[in-house]
């Protein structure tokens, strides 16, 4: 007798397959989820950087593929020609000077002579030179290096037998190879250039010059030490007299973490202020703390940041301050959805454009105060009722899981809807921080070529260096023109008027008849 088939129980089958398509459409949204990251990670490395909404015409673009029905034809050999000479042989012998600073011939040098007041006057002819004391002081032009010599007498007076000569002229840093222009070239060649000190080490080397770079590290270290106070100046200006400040923060590389091998992870933080003045400042955290440490209660106004929640609570307990944040932010959370939501995206893209030219109008008319305000209440303001419209309605769908990036931005602008809107109130406060990214974006740069910081005190001096260099590029000031003015008058400047030696203030008082070099005054003496 045969035994029948077990039949399966129907609800424990309802179950499965219930379970089951759970499962794939949890595998689904991850597969989603990932496809979206590696668009975006793709936009980010092979697309375009920029944000601004651009409508493209599709009916002007070609065929990917025309270029591959014809080979390449080989491009026309150039003319040659045969150049033949003969150059000197480079010597280094005999070149080292008691100072540890080796050149060889090859350098260019200046010869300055030195005057001996002794040989002038009524006495003059009681003194005879016998011989010439030289000291060497590495300068630096535009693009190349040359050699300062500086040639004093040595004076023996007649009748007395006694030996005199003149000291040598003062010097930034005393008792140093570097010249005053040497070190404002090596600033703006690492900070505005990004060329990495060893770099400027292997340059140093192929002008036939030998100098360590421990010794580029100590004069590059001192030189900013000097301008400490400028930029303490500066920052000071900018919390106790900007009524709206812009913040932000960005990763750098600094000092050993505690656990040995590893690069620490700290933070530089950009402030700009009304004044069109940045300051950066340097902590090895991103709490926020060091917003209290710095802003403490030297600022009232405004705070523009981006959705960092550590701003945020940081104004909730001030009444004094006032926290706005970023439209660029909130965009930025659309763009990242426009693979999985496209036609949504386009419409949130679509509505924030409209607001951004808002301001572009304003800017274009020259408006200001309240007529600038006036503008806002009846042009943008509606724009931003339509965009809280538009997300309830989104909001209401059914389909979009919290898995979603869609999703993801919506929160985002709806939890900081009254942030948003303060620019609504107040005609002085910018829709976004693009001021401010602007002024930050030499560190990323340069972070590309020189990585990190050994230090943490090379972070902080990072953070002076670029506050004065960012601001003057703000101002139109030339760097190194600034840095040799300041760095020569910062020692006979009043300590407690350092502020005058900020950028913004030095334009005023000392930019139509700057302090120069040496290696500077001897070439407008031989221009003339």
């Amino acid at each position: 007798m045969n035994t029948p088939a077990h039949s399966p129980n129907p609800e424990q089958l309802h179950k499965e397959n219930q379970q089951l398509r759970e499962q794939v459409m949890a595998l689904t949204e991850q597969l989603k989820e990932a496809l979206n990251k590696v668009a975006f990670f793709e936009r980010q490395v092979f697309g375009s950087k920029s944000e601004k909404l651009h409508v493209e015409d599709g009916s002007s673009q070609m065929s990917l593929l025309a270029g591959l029905m014809e080979p390449p034809q080989p491009p026309p050999e150039e003319p040659t020609e045969e150049i033949t000479y003969t150059r000197r042989k480079k010597a280094r012998d005999n070149a080292v000077t008691d100072s540890g600073l080796r050149f060889d011939d090859s350098v260019p040098k200046e010869v300055i002579e030195v005057p001996a007041k002794e040989l002038e006057g009524p006495g003059a002819e009681h003194y005879e030179i016998i011989d010439y004391k030289v000291t060497h002081r590495l300068a630096q032009r535009p693009g190349s290096y040359v050699i300062l010599e500086y040639r004093r007498p040595v004076l023996k007076h007649k009748q007395q037998q006694t030996l005199t000569s003149p000291p040598t002229p003062e010097n930034v840093l005393e008792k140093s190879v570097a010249d005053v222009s040497f070190l404002a070239g090596m600033m703006v060649d690492k900070f505005v250039y990004h060329l990495p000190l060893y770099r400027q080490h292997q340059r140093l080397a192929q002008n036939g010059i030998t100098l360590s770079r421990a010794t580029l590290t100590q004069l590059i270290c001192k030189g900013i030490e000097l301008l400490r106070p400028i930029h303490e100046a500066q920052l000071g200006h900018s919390l106790e007299t900007s009524r709206v400040l812009a913040m932000d923060e960005t990763p750098i590389k600094a000092g050993r973490s505690k656990g040995g091998g590893k690069m620490h992870q700290g933070y530089l933080w950009p402030l700009y202020g009304d004044a069109d003045e940045i300051c950066f400042t340097y902590s090895p955290s991103r709490g926020m703390q060091h917003i209290v440490d710095i802003l403490g209660e030297r600022f009232k106004g405004v705070l523009l940041t981006d959705g960092y929640a550590a701003y945020e609570r940081f104004a909730a307990g001030r009444p004094e301050v006032t926290h706005a944040q970023c439209w660029a932010h909130c965009r930025r959370g659309f763009e990242r959805a426009k693979e999985a939501e496209p036609q949504a995206s386009r419409e949130a893209l679509q509505i924030i454009a409209a607001l951004f030219a808002q301001e572009r109008t304003i800017r274009e008319r020259e408006l200001t105060g309240e007529d600038k305000l006036k503008w806002r209440t009846q042009h943008s303001l509606p724009v931003v009722q339509s965009f809280w419209a538009w997300m309830e309605t989104q909001c209401r769908r059914h389909d979009l899981l919290p898995s979603n990036p869609l999703t993801k931005a919506l929160k985002y602008a709806q939890e900081r809807q009254e942030a948003l809107q303060v620019f609504l109130s107040d005609p002085d406060v910018p829709l976004d921080t693009n001021h401010l990214e602007r002024g930050l974006r030499p560190v990323p740069m340069g972070r590309k070529n020189w990585l990190f910081n050994w230090t943490e005190l090379g972070a902080e001096h990072l953070a002076i260096v670029q506050s004065l260099l960012v601001t003057c590029r703000l101002h139109g000031i030339d760097p190194f023109t600034y840095l040799v003015d300041v760095l020569l008058r910062v020692g006979q400047h009043p300590a407690n008027q350092a502020i005058e030696l900020t950028p913004r203030l030095w334009k005023e008082h000392f930019a139509d008849n700057p302090l120069r070099s040496d290696v500077q005054r001897l070439r407008n003496h031989a221009s003339e």
